[in-house]
């Protein structure tokens, strides 16, 4: 039987102090990851906090994804967070990370090499078959533009859970937006956002982003 890990890093900012040692921009302090089975049903969820080494929760962070220090003080470092990541995975199974947009996916083979660490040889073949699914929708939606996760969401008519920018929230709804893309052959859209586009209408809208936003569920009367 074959799986999807759909994946999802929140990052902290690595100071200019820190380039002797680590030369990278970012590094992670979320991993969150939904489990579907291969008929794309969610099946189970991972979440953990990861403590940095060299980068540090300053206020943008704190308020784009809500992790405090509080979350990151008894959180393990990098190499173990995917100790576990890996032992939660189905054993002995076929599985296919998935993700919205590569950043992710770079961010480990990054932050790996830069600490010198050893992923195992089963993250290193997830590593050569990861699924990028953002330039997978545009194709779906007919669009060159490189959409928004959150913008994906509207468009497709899904209730999302959680909030925006929490690894595991993001990784839930990654996972509902992949498993629409796959089930559909044509994408059913919420009805507001393709009028809203739709090129061949040109008559004047009666309604607005509010209204857009309260039928796909992300806003309440």
């Amino acid at each position: 039987m074959s799986y999807y890990v759909v994946v999802d890093l929140e990052m902290c900012r690595v100071p200019r102090s820190c380039k002797k040692r680590y030369r990278y921009n970012q590094e992670t302090i979320q991993i969150g990851a939904t489990l579907m089975n291969e008929e794309y049903e969610v099946i189970d969820t991972f979440n953990t906090f990861v403590k940095p080494e060299f980068g540090y929760l300053d206020g943008f962070i704190k308020k784009l994804t809500g992790i405090t220090d509080v979350d990151l003080w008894d959180a393990p470092r990098l190499e173990t967070a995917l100790e576990r990541f890996m032992a939660w995975l189905p054993e002995n199974e076929e599985v296919t990370a998935v993700s919205w947009s590569n950043s992710d996916k770079f961010q480990f083979i990054h932050e790996i090499g830069a600490k010198g660490l050893k992923a195992g040889s089963r993250f290193e073949k997830m590593l050569e078959t990861w699924i990028d699914c953002q330039p997978e929708f545009s194709e779906k939606m007919k669009m060159k533009k490189c959409y928004s996760l959150e913008e994906a969401l509207i468009a497709t008519d899904i209730c999302t859970d959680g909030r925006a920018h929490n690894g595991l929230d993001d990784a839930y709804n990654t996972a509902l937006l992949y498993a629409k893309m796959r089930r559909e052959d044509k994408l059913v859209l919420n009805p507001y956002y393709e009028r809203a586009h739709d090129d061949s209408k040109p008559e004047r809208l009666c309604y607005g982003l509010g209204d857009i936003l309260m039928a796909a569920g992300f806003i309440t009367e």
